[in-house]
């Protein structure tokens, strides 16, 4: 018999904060050092700059079709409503692709962080088992899982914060001032992906707002708060790291910040190593939560007619889309065999740069087509911060396709493919639920 196709209200603005933050937080661990490999810390700097004022004006666009259209398919579910089942195609597939591949870099690290404290544990192991043991927690319910996102989030804050106490006194100006741009401005440019790294993902809140209690407030809430935590965040760690020790020493590392304290203590320091161990909250806090995200995805493009119905089925009792689950879990696992964390990253933010284009073309779109839709929260500025978000995003992706050209052609051709297939289907006369159904379905949530 199958399974009920209807998820379980019950998150709070505090439990979607510990999302938001929990999803993104990973990338203060590591990822965005790789930044300096390509523009050095000044032109790492600025291109955190650039993106924050991208992620500002988007969140604050985005939270209006998140509150207008509280789905688990997120920007899939916008798209859908603004440009039909092409446009939904796109940022289906562009969102499946930022989380699925992010989930991996992350699970990487996680296996790279124990490596550093037990090198006898092979790393690759680690990062395959991370997925099972996730996986696991998440069928046992969102609330619950909810919870641990939340407690991990708590920890994962306060070991930035002591990091940043004991690094801080250690910060010089000459170090994070030694060949800052080695590549010229151009660098900036190339480094872009690795700042979109330290927030990537945080629109992942979207991904649960079918399950959030009081849900238009909650979600603007959280949002926001989330987005605030982060930038504060990102900009000390990097700024900390940078004044250490030159930047080459650390740009190809999955664990810069216990390398760090292992520079200004000693590798063998007891504060060293329990930082690396506790920093493992962080990295377990965003695997969690984007294994969070991209089930509801899955469930949502499933839902929808996009994928088999299978894959929206949901546990009884726990109300947990299980079978999507399973699906993450073996995608995840087989991209870490075939790529290594810096292409891991590059090709989640391609698929988020996407996602962002996207959200922002169907804002502005729905705001013409659909000018009596019921917008609890209105982004401020109208039509300026979606704008501007639009220009950053669409500048982002060109840029990363100039500067790498063969994973942005790894993006393209699996989108034709998807095409491919739903065009096949559509020939074979096979059903999918279709924009005027899935749209009732929506207006039936809200």
């Amino acid at each position: 018999m199958k399974d009920s196709q209807t998820l379980k209200k019950t998150l709070s603005a505090t439990h979607l904060w510990a999302i938001g933050v929990g999803l993104v937080i990973s990338g203060d661990y590591f990822g965005w050092n790789y930044g300096w490999g390509v523009a050095g810390t000044v032109g790492l700097l600025l291109a955190t700059v650039i993106i924050s004022i991208l992620y500002i004006t988007f969140i604050f666009s985005f939270t209006e079709l998140s509150t207008a259209i509280p789905s688990a398919g997120g920007p899939f579910s916008y798209s859908l409503k603004a440009f039909g089942v092409k446009g939904g195609l796109i940022a289906g597939y562009a969102t499946l692709v930022e989380f699925l591949f992010a989930a991996p870099a992350i699970s990487m690290a996680l296996g790279s962080y124990i490596h550093f404290l037990y090198p006898s544990c092979p790393a690759l192991a680690v990062s395959i088992a991370s997925f099972l043991v996730f996986t696991g927690i998440n069928l046992l319910g969102l609330k619950e899982a909810a919870w641990f996102s939340l407690v991990m989030t708590v920890l994962a804050i306060a070991e930035l914060l002591i990091f940043i106490f004991i690094a801080a006194p250690h910060f010089k100006i000459k170090t994070f001032m030694h060949n800052p741009l080695p590549f010229g401005f151009g660098g900036v440019f190339s480094a872009l992906p690795f700042a979109i790294w330290l927030f990537v993902c945080l629109e992942g809140i979207a991904m649960v707002a079918e399950e959030v209690k009081n849900g238009n407030k909650a979600i603007a809430r959280g949002y926001i708060s989330a987005l605030i935590t982060l930038i504060i965040l990102a900009f000390a760690v990097m700024i900390c790291v940078g004044g250490i020790a030159p930047w080459q020493e650390l740009d190809n590392l999955d664990y810069p910040l216990p390398e760090s304290l292992g520079i200004i203590l000693g590798r063998d320091s007891k504060i060293t190593r329990l930082f690396a161990g506790v920093g493992l909250f962080g990295l377990i806090a965003s695997f969690h939560g984007i294994i969070i995200s991209y089930s509801r995805q899955i469930f949502a493009l499933s839902r929808a007619g996009y994928l088999p119905k299978a894959l929206s089925w949901v546990s009884r009792k726990r109300k947990t889309p299980y079978v999507a689950l399973f699906l993450g879990t073996a995608l995840g696992i087989s991209a870490l065999m075939f790529f290594d964390t810096g292409k891991l990253v590059i090709l989640s933010t391609i698929g988020a740069v996407v996602v962002y284009i996207i959200s922002m073309l169907s804002l502005f779109k729905l705001r013409k087509s659909e000018p009596d839709m019921n917008r609890p929260f209105r982004a401020p500025f109208y039509p300026y911060f979606p704008a501007i978000a639009l220009t950053l995003a669409a500048i982002t992706l060109v840029s990363m396709v100039y500067g790498y050209p063969a994973l942005s052609g790894i993006f393209l051709i699996g989108l034709v493919i998807c095409f491919a297939v739903l065009l096949i289907s559509k020939k074979m006369g096979n059903n999918s639920i279709g924009i005027e159904e899935a749209e009732n379905h929506h207006q039936h949530e809200l």
